[in-house]
């Protein structure tokens, strides 16, 4: 089994104004962007799971000229909140790095 960060250049998660999270996820390479989609692993249901929020408040954008994933989601505590652990948004994307992937090749590294 894979892990998304193994098809990817970059993986981060940033605030996208005060009230909602948003992650990109650009991908190395054409067949790594469409196994990964193919495979499930990366879907509004998954990041419902992981993320603990409704899947009808998620916006899930593929952009396949740019081989890229972007995601918006509220978030749970608003930026600048005192019970707010992570003002800039910068650090939500972890459990996507080791996402498990099932594909039917995993990438070399370089």
């Amino acid at each position: 089994m894979a892990e998304l960060w193994q098809f990817t250049r970059l993986i981060r998660s940033k605030n996208a104004g005060p009230f909602e999270l948003t992650f990109d996820i650009m991908f190395k390479d054409r067949d790594g962007f469409e196994q990964v989609l193919e495979s499930g692993a990366l879907s509004v249901e998954t990041i419902a799971q992981i993320y603990r929020t409704d899947h009808r408040h998620i916006r899930f954008f593929r952009i396949d000229k740019l081989l890229a994933v972007k995601i918006t989601i509220p978030r749970r505590v608003f930026s600048g909140d005192l019970r707010d652990t992570d003002i800039y948004g910068g650090q939500f994307h972890s459990p996507l790095v080791r996402l498990p992937v099932n594909v039917r090749s995993v990438p070399q590294e370089q």
